[in-house]
């Protein structure tokens, strides 16, 4: 079906004002799909034609403006509308099709206890899988939702209800201005928690089946709700624009969350069943306020086209991260942000797929869809917070305050919001703009170093560079943190703000306030991570690390170096081994929970991938080492504990130890090895093939879940058995009849470094497979198997001249070769790294 084009919908917006959407479903007709009965009021040009976009599994009947029309004229997703008056009533009845892959109308049955749960997504443009629509952003219009569901079900919606339901019929109350992407519901036997806050009406939603942990964290969620709602509207000057606050937590979820006016909904994972480190608890928190955000960014006021997505999501980002460490218990998500999201957007914007913040054109809604990455959350974000120490806060927060109050339920553009942003800061924006937001890639920002016979600095300049692809300059307001090591500890002797600006020093910055200092023992650029830039030491500061890190009391000044280190290893212009040697000296001692798991995380990848199969042993035994000894430090029972735990169980090669926790033998004191802990245990014995399907089965018939069931699928795909490959792979390239996230499982355990001959024969069959496979699923899911499903370990010559045959063939799902593509480009990495 064709992709809505940016051409094709601003001609639609010069022609159309929606004036409402009257919505009837019926979710009583039994399991495969669902009655779809809407009315569109709408203005339009007299004379005019357009087409109303709709996906049903039958089109029963349509009428404009009483005259029927015929629904075999009904070409792929697009049906036709001529002859349009000055004011025009369309009806369309439908038979529509429940989804198993996240989209349109999602149906789950939860193998805990067989109910049945239903969500709506109608994101990017999924509304049409619910009702006829004209599915595009900036054709906002209030709707009115009835729907009629079995009579013990619960359902809600972006709307108040509008009376008490009876039988089985809910309706709902018409809503503010929505675009299509925003309408959502819940319908099924879910169970609520309802509170109020400042006048706004609060609840949460989960399975029945969650219920015990949904009660459990419920005080939890709704003071991070609370708070972040009172930070919120004092930041912005104006209350929550739409009524009620509802936070309904959804199963197989394919995002975070959906910020639905009135009904946000968050992946169930967000239900703890078993332990969580604090990091998670705080992911939660972040999610929550991202999403909170969104309200002001994206559902009050809405970019027009998708090329401006950074207006949802860059803002959303950044606010969310902020209102997190400012108004909650987690006070550090801005070290969270440095570890973990913007090495996401460094990544990203590295890529051959990368793009700019803000593209000048987004051709159709196929490729906004690509642009949700780490480019459009993590750079912009850091981008925002750039031009806040820019132009300051003051400044900042009047332009957005303006520019909700100009644009408010309506659209904006890039334009509108640096109108607003200039207008506030008595600054013209349009230079910045166009070298951070119109311009991809990414600076690396260098320290040159010179030190005179007494030990104090001579000359200290910051050098800026850009790729030769893109050899843009940018300005800069980066933090210089000097540290000195006194005894064990390391202690701040001064942070200093720099500005670098290209447009006068050609990308090299003397820093005059230096000249004559005692040299630092670390001179850290981009202290305080004020900036989006690589960073690079100087020679004496990178020799330094080691001894270092480990005494440095800032959380984010150590996530600082971290991300240095890892960065330097991922460009191959370090050795792992390096990384390696590192992780025994600083993780041991390490007191941030996110900086362990995120160092966890990025060193193993890079030591899958990046080191010689011989070599990959002994480096993982020495990570395994690290985690001993900071498990044996840590207190009992906390998050440090249970990071620790969760990396030594990953790195291990030791099966007696491993089956032994698992059956409760020589667990640390304080470790509690529940369900999550016992699937990881599983999950690494199933790799290491000390563990098969009876096991598995076993551990499964103990934990009827969803989760449950998607560990098994895991673990099942990582079994080293030929016929358990076979059986995954078959999931992975041809199986519609499973949930996305059951194929994400199978594809996710599938490929393990320490099985390279037994699936070796499956690199040649992913890119002869995989396009065939696309096809069969929606474009969000085929983007993620895609990238799953590929053989990232297979680092090897014939891997790259594969990808390269398959990418040269001019039929490939845009999600497919963008996962290939950059794919390709981490391979590239890998071989230049093995030397």
């Amino acid at each position: 079906m064709r992709s809505l084009t940016r051409t094709e919908a601003a001609e639609r917006a010069a022609l159309l004002t929606v004036e409402s959407y009257t919505v009837d479903l019926d979710l009583t007709s039994g399991e495969s799909g669902f009655r779809s009965s809407v009315t569109i009021r709408f203005r339009a040009t007299p004379g005019s034609a357009t087409f109303v976009e709709l996906k049903p599994a039958r089109l029963l009947a349509v009428r404009l403006n009483d005259a029927a029309l015929d629904p075999a004229t009904l070409a792929g997703n697009r049906l036709p509308l001529t002859g349009l008056r000055a004011e025009n009533t369309l009806t369309v009845e439908a038979e529509m099709a429940y989804s198993n892959t996240g989209e349109g109308l999602h149906r789950f049955v939860d193998p805990a206890d067989g109910e049945t749960y239903l969500y709506a997504m109608s994101f990017l443009d999924d509304v049409q899988r619910i009702f006829a629509a004209f599915d595009q952003p900036d054709l906002k219009a209030p709707v009115t939702l009835a729907v009629t569901a079995p009579p013990k079900w619960t359902v809600a919606a972006n709307g108040v209800p509008a009376r008490e339901a009876r039988d089985g019929r809910w309706e709902f109350a018409p809503t503010a201005p929505l675009a299509t992407y925003f309408v959502s519901l819940i319908a099924g036997p879910y169970h609520s928690r309802h509170d109020e806050h400042d006048g706004v009406p609060l609840a949460l939603y989960c399975r029945r089946s969650l219920a015990e942990h949904l009660d459990a964290d419920a005080d939890e969620i709704f003071t991070v709700t609370k708070a972040c709602l009172d930070r919120f509207q004092e930041l912005f000057g104006m209350r929550y624009p739409f009524g009620k606050y509802d936070q309904a937590f959804v199963p197989e979820f394919n995002a975070g969350a959906m910020e639905n006016p009135g009904l946000v909904t968050i992946r169930d994972d967000y239900i703890f069943r078993s332990a969580v480190t604090d990091s998670q608890r705080e992911l939660r928190a972040t999610t929550i306020a991202h999403e909170m955000a969104h309200m002001w960014f994206g559902d009050l006021v809405t970019m027009r086209w998708w090329d401006d997505l950074w207006l949802n999501e860059s803002f959303a980002e950044y606010m969310g991260t902020r209102v997190t460490a400012e108004a909650t218990r987690f006070d550090r998500a801005w070290t969270t942000f440095g570890m973990r999201r913007k090495a996401w957007g460094y990544a990203a914007d590295q890529r051959p797929s990368t793009h700019p913040v803000a593209p000048q054109e987004v051709a159709d809604a196929a490729q906004a869809l690509l642009n949700f990455d780490g480019i459009s959350y993590a750079k912009g974000a850091s981008v925002l917070r750039q031009l806040v120490a820019w132009v300051g806060d003051d400044a900042f927060l009047a332009g957005l305050r303006a520019y909700f109050d100009a644009h408010r339920f309506g659209n904006a553009t890039l334009a509108d919001l640096l109108a607003a942003l200039s207008a506030s800061s008595g600054r013209d924006l349009s230079g910045w703009a166009e070298l951070w937001l119109r311009r991809e890639q990414v600076n690396t920002v260098r320290a040159e170093v010179t030190v005179d016979g007494q030990g104090r600095y001579d000359e200290v300049v910051v050098v800026q560079t850009a790729p030769s692809t893109h050899p843009v300059l940018r300005p800069h307001r980066i933090g210089l943190g000097l540290y000195d090591r006194i005894g064990a500890d390391v202690v701040l002797r001064e942070r200093i703000e720099v500005d670098l600006d290209p447009s006068v020093d050609n990308g090299r910055t003397l820093v005059d306030r230096l000249h004559g200092q005692p040299a630092a023992s670390l001179l850290l650029l981009n202290d305080g991570d004020l900036t989006f830039a690589k960073v690079r030491l100087d020679e004496a500061s990178a020799a330094a690390v080691p001894a270092v890190l480990p005494g440095l009391a800032d959380p984010l000044a150590r996530a600082v170096l971290w991300g240095e280190t890892t960065d330097a290893v991922r460009d191959a212009e370090r050795p792992v081994a390096d990384l390696v040697a590192l992780i025994l000296a600083a993780l041991p001692v390490e007191t941030e929970v996110i900086v362990v798991e995120d160092v966890l995380r990025l060193s193993r990848t890079l030591i899958d991938r990046y080191l010689e199969p011989v070599a990959r042993p002994a480096a993982l035994e020495h990570v395994a080492q690290a985690c001993e000894r900071l498990l044996a430090a840590a207190p009992a029972g906390g998050s440090l504990q249970l990071a620790a735990a969760r990396g030594l169980i990953a790195a291990s090669a030791d099966t007696v130890r491993l089956a032994g926790w698992l059956n409760g033998k020589d667990v640390p004191a304080g470790l509690v090895v529940d369900a999550d802990l016992r699937w990881a245990l599983v999950y690494r014995l199933s790799v290491l093939g000390a563990t098969g399907e009876p096991e598995i089965a076993g551990e499964l018939a103990g934990d009827r879940s969803a989760t449950g069931a998607e560990w098994a699928a895991r673990c099942r795909a990582a079994v080293p058995d030929p016929a358990a490959k076979e059986r995954a792979w078959q999931v992975i390239v041809a199986d519609t009849s499973v949930s996305n996230r059951l194929v994400e499982a199978n594809a996710e355990g599938f490929w393990q470094p320490e099985q390279a001959d037994l699936t070796g024969p499956y690199v040649a069959r992913y890119f002869a497979e995989m396009p065939a496979a696309a096809r069969l699923r929606t474009a969000w899911v085929a983007e993620r198997v895609a990238n799953l499903a590929f053989p990232h370990y297979a680092v090897a010559a014939s891997t790259r001249l594969a990808a390269a045959a398959l990418l040269a063939r001019d039929d490939l799902d845009p999600g497919l070769r963008r996962a290939v593509t950059d794919a390709d480009d981490d391979l590239g990495r890998a071989l230049t790294a093995r030397g």
